[in-house]
């Protein structure tokens, strides 16, 4: 059996914003990651789940270099890119993608549709003449569900749904290995939702790019994702497979989230036990001196409140709580 090959590796990621409001004011720093590592398989989704706030859609800007780190290292496709600039950067770029979780603002609403989907190709030199690129995007409109006629219009005549359907060809354009998508169903009806979950797992499947998937609902995020990592005020408290984290989760917050899933069938909702979080969340520039959760945890020790529990192996699964120090 081949081994797996990993495409994203972060190691100790730190993303750090100076939001101090003036030169006589004390420095604040809002700590958005702080310490986080994961690893994505080639041809895989690794899903990031958290409630809003949490840096998920920071890391994975951070990770495809919309902002520079703190500290910490990114490594893809075996290279180190966390400090890279120029053509080393733009060449990244071109393997690298993002779905941006807003369909209305991510658009050009002066430029068609052919003209959105068409300038990454320019931009990265990608076919020599102008009808070959025309030809790509009619063909990237068909793979995404949408008529070839569409080329002429522009984003203000579109759903939401197909506005994000846009997007997402826009970033298939340069034929990348690997895509952040950012929160890209959270603004579509739930009907939509669906249909563009199916549509990323078709791609995957013929064209073998790998996602990071960023979402706040933990179900939707289990459908879709190969592994799960679950994110709290900056952290990843546990990962693992997403079957396994699903089934039977180790951290509380990850068990908190899962008993929010809504029920449909009103029997099993009744004897559905609800884990209710009670205190305040922490503020990022000012984060506990422990756990991160220790404020809201239900079994929190008087420990959790002074020391901050490393990363631990549990089976398959990588968990930050003391509860499972042996």
């Amino acid at each position: 059996m081949a081994e797996e090959k990993v495409i994203l590796k972060v190691e100790n990621l730190k993303t750090y914003f100076d939001v101090t409001k003036g030169i006589f004011s004390p420095k604040q720093i809002v700590k958005a990651v702080d310490d986080v590592s994961l690893e994505v398989l080639e041809g895989e989704t690794f899903g990031l789940v958290g409630e809003s706030g949490c840096g998920k859609s920071t890391l994975g800007r951070t990770i495809v270099k919309l902002y520079e780190p703190e500290s910490g290292k990114i490594y893809f496709d075996g290279k180190d890119i966390s400090s890279i600039h120029g053509a080393e950067l733009k060449a990244f770029r071109k393997d690298v993608q993002m779905i941006f979780q807003d369909p209305y603002a991510s658009l050009n609403p002066r430029m068609t549709v052919g003209e959105i989907i068409k300038e990454p190709m320019v931009i990265h030199k990608i076919f020599d003449t102008d009808q070959e690129r025309e030809d790509r995007v009619v063909e990237l409109l068909k793979i995404v569900g949408l008529k070839p006629d569409h080329i002429r219009r522009y984003p203000s005549e579109f759903s939401g749904g197909q506005r994000q359907r846009i997007g997402i060809a826009r970033a298939l354009a340069v034929n990348p290995k690997f895509i952040v998508c950012d929160e890209p169903i959270s603004a579509l009806d739930v009907s939509i939702q669906a249909q563009i979950i199916n549509l990323l797992e078709n791609i995957q499947k013929e064209m073998k790019i790998s996602y990071l998937f960023i979402a706040h609902d933990i179900s939707m995020v289990k459908h879709i994702s190969d592994h799960i990592g679950v994110m709290y005020l900056g952290h990843i408290v546990e990962s693992g497979p997403a079957a396994d984290v699903y089934r039977r989760p180790l951290h509380p917050y990850t068990s908190a989230l899962l008993s929010a899933i809504p029920i449909s069938d009103p029997n099993i909702a009744k004897a559905k036990q609800r884990i209710i979080l009670e205190g305040e969340i922490p503020s990022p520039i000012n984060p506990p001196a422990g756990c991160p959760f220790a404020t809201r945890c239900p079994k929190a020790t008087e420990r959790c409140t002074r020391e901050k529990p490393e990363p631990i192996m549990v089976g398959t699964r990588q968990v930050s709580c003391f509860l499972y120090e042996k």
